[in-house]
């Protein structure tokens, strides 16, 4: 598809609005991130699911809602909630208006048909087929009770598709959740989706959601017609969830590569729940070290990064983690993202992923993750070795540099039994200790290159 050749890094309503985001926010949220985040590689605003429904409402989904559709049955934004869709325009200027902030724009939209389209069986645009020929009323999401399946065998299904895409980039979409999937997997609906983002001209990301309980024995079929693809379901702010997200993403992220990115689901940080799915008006409950680990871990398995808190009514100290430049750095620029070593000590464990920096250089900075999942901080030694390799760590000394804290000690060496060449890092309770390690070429006593 020719688009997110690295993972893509923005703003979502859900974690926030749930359903029931208005333009007012859209654009408020997509103006903090132009002004605070956009330098630093966050650039994409997407609006979540039912903004075609006017009586939406925090907590949960209405059945036999009034969706705003069009002639084809195609879902438009609710004039009450985007003002300027009230023309009949669509998204178009709302569109446009995140464009000249120099941002992407981007929607969710539920697998299928509006229930309400084949209920009034409106014409397929274009052909002599109408909604009912279309829909597959035996499909159904578990969760939204808002549409139908598509009955991919009939051409009306592929037909009412493309007339739905074409509309999305007429709209100016550079970006889109298609929801109900992947739990369980929907071949013929990925595969249709991709037809009609290929056929309708305009490039977009297309990320598939959610991921209950998918296999990376289709990571080939995801690859190729797909973007993005939810491994998980929807994560909250709790250390359950970010634990849970260790195992799944050291399984993908050695499959990571460019236009095609496991996504371990939005960022529960900052201001969220204000009308949101789950929860009260909150700030995230995890805890400072547990956002810096939630973040970490995205950016070193390559996760797309979405926020999902409000950004304007969010805290300082949650824009600063945002607004690390190692953040988008590593995340852009690293290759090899992986779990080296995972081992339970008492009543946690110490995992440890590494990273190296793009390109061909054998000893480029090489990026390293020393989590900690127990409840109380301890101290981690590492081998440098078990970082760089061991025939790499023997030609090089290394300068370490603390990616979250540079005022935070990485090598104290109280002790002097402290084996050499290793790290000696103190890790908060569900924390991580992240470093870069430069190498720089070690030198003989009178000056001269070392033997190796």
């Amino acid at each position: 598809m020719g688009v997110a050749h690295t993972p893509p890094m923005g703003w979502n309503s859900w974690d926030c609005y749930g359903t029931t985001v208005t333009e007012h926010e859209v654009l408020a949220n997509a103006r903090f991130l132009a002004e605070h985040l956009l330098p630093l590689g966050w650039d994409t605003v997407v609006v979540d699911i039912d903004w075609s429904d006017p009586t939406a409402r925090a907590h949960g989904y209405n059945d036999a809602a009034p969706l705003c559709l069009d002639a084809g049955g195609r879902p438009v934004p609710a004039p009450g909630r985007f003002a300027s869709s009230a023309d009949g325009s669509g998204f178009t200027a709302l569109a446009a208006q995140v464009h000249a902030l120099g941002l992407r724009f981007g929607v969710h939209v539920l697998r299928g048909i509006p229930r309400r389209a084949v209920e009034l069986d409106l014409p397929v645009e274009g052909t002599a087929w109408t909604a009912r020929d279309a829909a597959d009323t035996t499909s159904t999401c578990a969760w939204n009770p808002h549409n139908y399946g598509l009955d991919h065998t009939h051409p009306a299904a592929q037909a009412w598709l493309d007339g739905q895409v074409a509309q999305l980039a007429r709209w100016g979409v550079d970006y889109v959740k298609v929801d109900d999937m992947l739990a369980p997997l929907h071949v013929d609906a990925v595969r249709a989706w991709s037809l009609a983002i290929e056929r309708a001209g305009r490039p977009m990301v297309l990320s598939l959601s959610p991921g209950t309980g998918v296999s990376t024995h289709d990571h080939a079929l995801l690859a190729e017609h797909g973007n993005l693809w939810r491994v998980c379901d929807d994560l909250w702010d709790r250390w359950e969830d970010v634990h849970a997200s260790f195992a799944r993403l050291a399984r993908w992220a050695p499959l990571q590569a460019p236009g095609a990115w496991a996504d371990a689901d939005m960022l529960p940080l900052g201001r969220i729940g204000i009308r949101a799915e789950r929860g009260e008006d909150r700030h995230s409950r995890l805890t400072p070290d547990e956002q810096r680990t939630l973040l970490t871990l995205w950016v070193m398995a390559r996760s797309p990064l979405m926020m999902g808190g409000d950004l304007p009514t969010s805290d300082a100290a949650t824009i600063a983690l945002l607004a690390n430049p190692a953040v988008g750095h590593v995340l852009r620029t690293s290759v090899d993202g992986r779990e080296v070593l995972r081992e339970p000590d008492g009543d946690g464990e110490v995992v440890v992923w590494t990273a190296r920096a793009g390109g061909d250089e054998p000893s480029a900075t090489r990026y390293a993750a020393v989590f900690w999942t127990g409840p109380a901080p301890r101290t981690c030694t590492v081998a440098v070795g078990a970082l760089v390799g061991h025939e790499l760590a023997a030609r090089h000394d290394w300068a370490v540099r603390d990616l979250w804290d540079a005022a935070l000690p990485v090598a104290p060496r109280s002790d002097p039994s402290a084996p050499t060449g290793a790290l000696d890092l103190l890790v908060p309770a569900h924390g991580v200790r992240w470093v870069a390690l430069d190498p720089r070429p070690r030198t003989g006593q009178e000056g001269r290159p070392a033997p190796t």
